[in-house]
């Protein structure tokens, strides 16, 4: 048997196993977001920018459990299950950004400079915990 088939069925909770590092660096993200936007442009700005990087954080969890919870149940799930909640999630923040945009809030452009710098990380986290730890744990 593969080793990689045994240790995934020894250890169910493989599949979020990464997730608390990258909670951990979008979490810091948020406070430096924050800081940066209320020493750049006062309250609505620092809001904005950790809303932000707080909305990218919640989305790519989302994701994350509900992949997870699908691959554990069928691997097959895993594609519909994706495509959906993409195409939910998009749709939602969609709307919710043109309604943020109607209102004329300051921190918009941060909430918007946010969102694009919690993909940045979460997205350089992540390829740093699968080349270096998960890496690791595979051999």
């Amino acid at each position: 048997m593969n080793t990689d088939q045994t240790t995934a069925g020894e250890d169910r909770r493989w599949r979020l196993r990464h997730l608390p590092v990258l909670l951990a660096a979008t979490g810091g993200l948020a406070a430096a977001a924050a800081l940066v936007g209320a020493l750049a442009q006062g309250a609505d700005a620092a809001l904005g920018a950790a809303l932000g990087v707080g909305v990218t954080a919640a989305s790519y969890t989302l994701s994350t459990v509900v992949l997870a919870w699908a691959d554990g149940v069928n691997p097959q799930l895993v594609l519909p299950f994706g495509l959906a909640l993409y195409a939910a999630k998009f749709t939602l923040l969609g709307v919710v950004m043109v309604g943020v945009a109607s209102t004329g809030w300051a921190g918009l452009i941060p909430l918007c400079l946010g969102i694009a710098a919690g993909v940045v990380v979460w997205t350089g986290v992540h390829i740093w915990w699968i080349t270096t730890v998960h890496a690791r744990r595979s051999r």
